[in-house]
């Protein structure tokens, strides 16, 4: 009896979750005229409830027509988060994993206080933090480029705290045996640590992925031209004067992160535990 309840209440939860995805994808497919009747409300155009349908009542295609078709610079922005997520993940590969590797591995004192500091610096909001980066960030001649996003982003502590769970579980057997047979403290950070913590790493990946491509505080404070902005901004600017095509623009600005989401999800199942059958020969 009991399990049946959990299920129900497991199901009636991802129904919740899940419910704002169809939302958006039906109000893409209505007409302005149709969600302004029913969630005009809302947004202060009439009086009355805010309703919705199950589907829409004059199914249209046009937002996603004219988003794909008359919104060139959709196309810009949208190339501009590409190349903020993936440069940011290619230097946090680059510098990330190697610090979590040796945080995770170094036992000493040092080791635990740097450790603490990093754990420090995770759990201090941006709005701390913005002043002393955008004089940083000035100084370097960066504001209003995509390097002023790109920069902090790669050397951010959360990724290093996500990795550094998979290293530190990682039994020192298999590390004392590598040291015997002669292999060196770089031949077992990339033959045995990085491959037992693949797990870990990819979901720190993805967890940063979702985080970076809906970054919105950090673009607002150091980028002022629209045309180098992420995607993640422009929606305000984009939904004046029609509805539909807000939702269009979610629709489509949402996919790449579901999409990552479901390519990465027994990563962030597995992501803490370590596999003892990926250690190269």
């Amino acid at each position: 009896m009991l399990r049946r309840i959990a299920k129900c209440v497991a199901v009636v939860w991802a129904v919740i979750c899940v419910s704002p995805i169809f939302i958006i994808l039906i109000g893409s497919l209505m007409g302005n005229a149709e969600l302004y009747g029913l969630i005009g409300s809302i947004l202060g155009e009439r009086e009355g409830y805010a309703s919705w349908r199950i589907m829409p009542q004059y199914p249209t295609f046009r937002n996603i027509v004219e988003l794909l078709l008359d919104t060139p610079e959709y196309y810009v922005l949208f190339g501009n988060s590409i190349k903020l997520t993936v440069t940011i993940a290619i230097g946090q590969l680059l510098f990330a994993v190697p610090a979590a590797w040796g945080l995770a591995r170094y036992r000493g004192r040092l080791g635990k206080i740097l450790y603490a500091i990093y754990i420090f610096c995770m759990l201090l909001p941006f709005q701390v933090t913005m002043l002393s980066q955008y004089i940083v960030l000035n100084g370097m001649n960066m504001i209003n480029t995509l390097w002023s996003l790109i920069l902090p982003m790669v050397f951010s502590t959360f990724p290093v705290f996500i990795m550094y769970q998979s290293f530190e579980q990682m039994p020192n057997e298999v590390i004392e045996a590598a040291k015997i047979d002669g292999a060196s403290g770089f031949r077992i950070f990339i033959s045995i640590g990085v491959p037992m913590s693949r797990e870990g790493i990819l979901a720190a990946m993805l967890l940063g992925f979702l985080e970076y491509w809906n970054m919105v505080e950090q673009p607002v404070v150091f980028i002022r031209d629209a045309w180098i902005s992420p995607l993640s901004i422009y929606l305000p600017e984009f939904a004046r004067g029609s509805l539909g095509r807000s939702f269009a623009f979610s629709l489509f600005s949402m996919i790449p992160a579901i999409v990552a989401f479901a390519a990465g999800r027994n990563a962030l199942e597995n992501g803490f535990s370590v596999d003892g059958g990926s250690v190269n020969d």
